[in-house]
């Protein structure tokens, strides 16, 4: 009996260490799959991505220069008299027109200047009316000596004293007149050439008195335009169309002409923008007027602004060999401002070759741009260096050769060395 209580005995120990150890299989098998998935879970890794080849396009080549961008025109606005300031109607940034009004100084004093010249002319002209009238001369009228009202007069009488001259001669011939009464005769006549000249003379003076008052009457209109002048200049105008820059003007402030650094504002036009470039000696011959160009700035790296070559220096600088050209950069959307650095593309005549593919295979890290070739189902990352967009494809200067097939999707969830599936 003791001997099969034994047997009995051992067989439940082993059952239960047999059930433990089943147990601890079943746990561990559990634990497994959760650590290393199995063939179902590892296919998920895998990414869908739609792809492209690689194409080559001849593109225009170029020559690239950077510089400064600076406005069309631009213009200071400071005053052409002086007063007081009671209205500004601009600030910066402010867009006006030529002709706008800018600042309007005090223009009381102004006034009463244009007042006393009118009144100064209506004298003038009262006493040249005067001295035509004694003189029975009319506006416009020539004034001649010989019109001269005692010029005319003596005239008459010497013309009878020439004839009764000429009467007694003739009947001092014929002895039918005495020698006293020819000589009376004469001496008549003699006395009217003296009073002609006396005649001429004083008409000659009437005319210079006539000639003093209308120059009168003429500088007096010339005060009044002065002072309406001076009258217009208190109302400062904008001289250009374009954007306000700077400004130095506040109401309550007096300014004058004549006081060093008198700018009250700065206005750039900025439709067009110039652009200076330096060109290398070596590359004059291959820049002319009329020459496209295509500038990029940071603000904007997706944007090209279209420009053109519209001025070259005719000499070359002795120091540092560089040929100056200035280009005109089309800005009628205002994005570019005057200031900005920019990067311009000078257009040449021969093209070359250029492997192309999609913009959307550009992945962007910070400054560094990547693509994903792939090949047998796997993603090769590479670093590559861009060059012209030419529509929706960009040049690829390095990193990726013609035919080769490149993901245009799924960018952000690949990786080098991943595996891949084509949509």
């Amino acid at each position: 009996m003791i001997g099969r209580g034994i047997i009995i005995m051992t067989f439940r120990n082993n059952y239960m260490a047999l059930l433990v150890f089943a147990i601890s299989l079943l746990a561990v098998g559990c634990s497994g799959d959760e650590a290393n998935p199995g063939p179902k879970e590892a296919a998920k890794t895998i990414i869908e991505v739609e792809t492209a080849e690689a194409l080559t396009r001849d593109l225009p080549t170029y020559m690239e220069a950077s510089g400064n961008l600076s406005g069309d025109e631009q213009s200071d606005v400071a005053p052409a008299v002086g007063g007081k300031i009671v209205e500004v109607r601009f600030d910066i940034g402010s867009f006006v027109k030529k002709g706008d009004l800018l600042v309007r100084l005090d223009p009381k004093d102004a006034e009463i200047r244009v007042d006393q010249a009118k009144k100064a002319v209506e004298q003038a002209i009262a006493n040249l009316r005067q001295t035509q009238s004694r003189l029975g001369v009319s506006d416009g009228e020539v004034f001649e000596i010989e019109r001269f009202s005692q010029v005319r007069s003596v005239k008459a009488q010497l013309d009878l004293a020439e004839r009764e001259l000429a009467r007694a001669s003739r009947l001092l011939e014929s002895g039918d007149v005495s020698q006293s009464v020819y000589e009376a005769r004469r001496s008549q006549r003699d006395a009217l050439l003296g009073q002609l000249d006396e005649a001429r003379s004083n008409a000659s003076v009437a005319i210079k008195a006539i000639e003093t008052a209308r120059a009168v009457v003429v500088s007096a209109e010339s005060q009044v335009a002065t002072a309406e002048k001076f009258l217009a200049d208190t109302r400062i105008v904008s001289p250009i169309t374009g954007y306000v820059s700077e400004r130095n003007a506040d109401v309550g402030e007096f300014i004058s002409p004549n006081v060093p650094n008198s700018k009250l504002a700065t206005i750039v036009r900025t439709n067009t923008l110039r652009m200076r470039l330096e060109i290398p000696e070596q590359a004059m011959a291959s820049i002319e007027r009329g020459q496209s160009v295509i500038v990029q700035v940071g603000t904007y790296p997706d944007r090209k602004f279209a420009g053109r070559i519209v001025r070259i220096s005719p000499v070359v600088n002795t120091v540092s060999r560089l040929l100056i050209a200035e280009a005109e950069i089309d800005n009628r959307d205002g994005l570019l401002k005057p200031g900005q650095f920019a990067t311009a593309r000078i257009t040449q005549s021969r093209t070359s070759a250029a492997v192309m593919v999609p913009t959307d295979a550009i992945r962007t890290d910070g400054s560094i741009n990547k693509i994903f070739v792939i090949e047998n189902g796997v993603a090769d990352e590479r670093i590559v260096q861009l060059g012209l967009i030419e529509g929706d494809l960009i040049e690829i200067k390095q990193g990726v050769s013609a035919g080769e097939v490149v993901a245009i999707s799924g960018l952000s969830a690949v990786g080098d060395g991943m595996s891949v599936k084509v949509k």
